[in-house]
């Protein structure tokens, strides 16, 4: 792909990919509730990076903050300021999606990866400027379509998908703004917002700590496999892409996460669900179609050196 912008396209796959199997190590935690696995979620995945950070990542520390630093009065102040925001959008995202998982409905949280997208693209067109192509409309009016059908259902299911969709899509567009800080630790410096606004709570809350080896397993799983390792990825990802494709991607995961639901955990499916579904990966198709016919269709000689008789 030109300027080597796979990468930033698999990345996006992998991490949506990952994030559509949520679910499982989620309801392995069902009877715990929403916002004590968001507690230990967060400080969990806090201590993990900022361990790695400091042990593998101490030069592209001083790099930000020299950044930072030589940056004007009003660009230092943006940056603290969208930063806080992004914590407390990414916040509020893991905890209305915990709770629609274990309290609403499994597919409400995978309903909400569907508005997501939608709510991505036009934020990105709205807010960044960024460019639709007529292929692109064209992915979001099937995209739309298949979203009405879906949304006859649960009118709260729907409201709460809108909510999860919303503080995601926000977080995103202001990941995609602020470009010049290190992915890494840019993830670091959320989780540490998201652990700062959490523990008044996590304090006021406070009983005991679980002792079951299977939550601290669990939860180790979700910090590392379904928050550091795809959060880190879809930040990269930000970085060679707009951030309305990488919204679009998004559309994986209701798909991954419905095949979960009916598969593992065999929740029942409609004829209109299964036709709601095979119109959103239409649109994911046509939405990244020329990306995915360079991708398909390169010439094998495309990359290849022109040597002077």
């Amino acid at each position: 792909m030109k300027g080597g912008r796979i990468k930033y396209f698999i990345a996006a796959f992998i991490a949506v990919i990952v994030w559509g199997f949520f679910s499982i190590p989620l309801r392995m935690l069902r009877d715990y509730d929403a916002d004590q696995i968001l507690y230990y979620r967060i400080f969990t995945s806090l201590i993990l990076t900022w361990l790695y950070i400091l042990l593998f990542r101490k030069k592209q520390i001083k790099s930000d903050v020299k950044y930072i630093r030589e940056e004007d009065k009003f660009s230092r102040k943006k940056i603290i300021w969208l930063s806080l925001l992004a914590g407390l959008l990414i916040t509020g995202n893991w905890f209305t999606f915990i709770y629609a998982v274990n309290n609403v409905s499994l597919k409400s949280a995978a309903f909400a990866y569907m508005v997501c997208p939608l709510i991505t693209a036009m934020g990105g067109f709205l807010i960044l400027k960024e460019q639709l192509s007529r292929m692109k409309l064209i992915a979001l009016a099937i995209a739309s379509i298949s979203i009405l059908i879906l949304a006859q259902g649960s009118f709260l299911d729907v409201l709460w998908s809108i909510l999860i969709a919303a503080l995601y899509s926000f977080y995103l567009i202001i990941q995609r703004v602020m470009s010049g800080v290190d992915k890494f630790n840019m993830l670091g410096l959320h989780l540490l917002i998201a652990s700062l606004l959490m523990l008044p709570f996590f304090i006021s809350d406070f009983q005991s700590f679980p002792m079951e080896l299977s939550f601290w397993l669990t939860i180790i799983i979700i910090s590392v496999f379904f928050t550091i390792i795809p959060l880190f990825l879809s930040l990269y990802a930000l970085i060679g892409m707009p951030s309305s494709t990488l919204g679009i991607i998004i559309y994986i995961n209701p798909i991954v996460a419905f095949a979960v639901a009916f598969f593992y955990f065999h929740e029942g499916i409609s004829l209109l669900q299964l036709y709601s579904y095979s119109l959103l990966f239409i649109a994911v198709i046509v939405f990244n179609w020329a990306t995915i016919k360079e991708i398909l269709f390169k010439s094998p000689t495309a990359n290849k050196p022109v040597i002077s008789p």
